[in-house]
């Protein structure tokens, strides 16, 4: 079963919010952002050429998510889907956009910056809403406080966040994900520099997974071994040894297993800060995972998980510590 669109938004985490004067420049932008690991945008109606852009980028990146966001009219809608848009942004919560969308059954995330705004968005049957402008109207703490009330609503702020702060947000679980401009500097797009613009966006990736080395496993032959190894880490580095059924950990550094597991050596664990985003990202790399080794948590989020290749006769899994 395919992924509805919120979960693909979801995955992806940073949407990133386009404005262009110029469709040409569309098509190597989406190429940028799909290559550095963003693939969807929400280009803005706040130029006349936000339709071919979108047509534009659809053709050149087709696995691309792409959005029309400042739709402050029903006939831009019609102009947006035209154009091959998957979804309307708009940034404040007009009846009648809402209204003929739904009916239309097109996706669309209305501006909400209020109680009153968000029981609207109720009112139509919706479930996800664009939290605008976000830092300017409490950011975290606005948000934080109204989802208790309001616990069929998930938000995707949009509206001061950057590469300092949008963590924090995707911390909370009634975000979807974060609309940010940092990735797509003006300046950069007009003068063609979308290599700055594809490193940008790696960074705004790699700083929303938090990619980290969490600790490294060794394979054992028996529970002896596995003591006199983390007994050599004590001694040598005072790394505290702490026992438990299938392994010694020393400190959070070195993990001595008892008896062998995944991996020719052992295994390299590596942080990150959500792994369903982690994996989504790694999967457009090649990568595969050996899903039997799945962990779940509580809340039926994925704890750890093993990628199938080795490299270097390590088992390599991520594990979720945010």
């Amino acid at each position: 079963m395919s992924k509805n669109l919120t979960e693909q938004i979801r995955e992806i985490g940073i949407v990133p919010v386009i404005k262009l004067n110029d469709a040409a420049k569309a098509a190597p932008l989406a190429k940028a952002l799909c290559e550095g690991g963003l693939p969807c945008a929400e280009v803005t109606f706040r130029t006349d050429c936000a339709a071919d852009a979108i047509r534009a980028m659809k053709a050149a990146c087709p696995e691309m998510l792409v959005g029309a966001g400042t739709v402050l009219t029903t006939g831009q809608v019609d102009s947006a889907m035209e154009a091959g848009s998957e979804f309307i942004v708009s940034p404040g919560l007009n009846p009648d956009i809402v209204k003929y969308c739904v009916e239309r059954d097109i996706p669309v995330f209305p501006g909400c910056a209020n109680p009153s705004d968000v029981e609207q968005a109720i009112k139509y049957g919706l479930n996800v809403v664009k939290f605008f402008p976000a830092e300017a109207m409490g950011g975290l703490k606005t948000i934080s406080a109204m989802s208790p009330v309001y616990s069929q609503i998930c938000f995707m702020p949009t509206g001061g966040i950057n590469a300092s702060n949008v963590c924090e947000y995707l911390k909370n679980d009634r975000i979807i994900a974060c609309g940010g401009t940092w990735m797509v500097p003006a300046d950069a797009i007009a003068r063609d520099d979308f290599d700055q613009i594809r490193k940008l966006t790696q960074e705004a990736v790699h700083t929303m997974l938090g990619f980290r080395l969490a600790h490294v496993g060794i394979n054992c032959a028996d529970p002896t071994e596995a003591q006199n190894v983390a007994k050599n880490f004590e001694d040598i580095f005072g790394f505290a040894a702490n026992e438990n059924p299938g392994s010694i950990f020393s400190a959070e550094y070195i993990e001595s297993l008892k008896s062998p597991y995944l991996g020719t050596m052992g295994h390299i664990a590596i942080a990150v800060n959500s792994v369903e985003r982690a994996m989504a990202y790694l999967k457009k790399k090649g990568v595969a995972f050996n899903e039997e080794s799945t962990v779940y948590m509580a809340d039926g989020k994925i704890k750890a998980i093993y990628m199938e290749k080795e490299i270097g006769g390590f088992a390599i899994h991520l594990v979720r510590t945010a």
